[in-house]
């Protein structure tokens, strides 16, 4: 790990919540509205799913059925992508955005510790903006002791003008951009 990156564990949630296979798509939705999250570990000794607000909508609302009668094995998502608490948050974003996926549990020693979402990475965004754009301004000093300016090539965060998380922002104009907005930067 390079040092200064942001680990899992410093943005994860502890504590996530947990169901088990048998437990009815209702009381799942209820556990996820009272304590005002959108999804639950499904977990059978370990865990081995999970179930989002999406998969309730289009798995049991959409398709007519009654949650009462429909477990949440039977609409989870399985094999579970998982991360482990001490990689950095720019590999939990790569892992996220290959896997078209919002929710990340952690898993430590083969034990469910937390969740880290694309919400928790938003939230860290501007302070991660900040501190790139401090990187980017640092003064260091060669072999021969001329002081000569560090710029990271790349950077990690949310893109200042479309707000997509990228795990390869680029300084434009004293704005850190993604890609697209490079390339339409570019264009005008």
């Amino acid at each position: 790990m390079k040092r200064g990156n942001v680990l899992v564990r410093e943005a994860m949630k502890t504590n996530p919540v947990t169901v088990k296979l048998k437990t009815t798509v209702q009381e799942a939705a209820r556990l996820m509205k009272n304590k005002g999250i959108g999804n639950c570990i499904v977990v059978d000794e370990k865990p081995v799913g999970i179930v989002t607000e999406s998969d309730i909508l289009k798995k049991v609302v959409a398709e007519n059925k009654k949650a009462s009668e429909v477990f949440v094995e039977d609409i989870m998502k399985t094999p579970l992508i998982v991360i482990d608490p001490y990689v950095d948050i720019e590999e939990a974003m790569k892992i996220m955005s290959k896997c078209n996926i919002r929710r990340l549990p952690v898993i430590e020693n083969g034990k469910l510790i937390g969740i880290i979402t694309q919400k928790d990475i938003l939230r860290l965004s501007p302070m991660l903006l900040e501190i790139s754009r401090e990187w980017s301004n640092i003064v260091r000093t060669d072999k021969s002791n001329q002081k000569v300016k560090s710029s990271p090539e790349k950077f990690s965060g949310k893109c200042e003008d479309c707000s997509a998380l990228s795990t390869d922002l680029k300084s434009m104009d004293g704005r850190l951009l993604c890609e697209d907005c490079v390339d339409a930067f570019k264009d005008e």
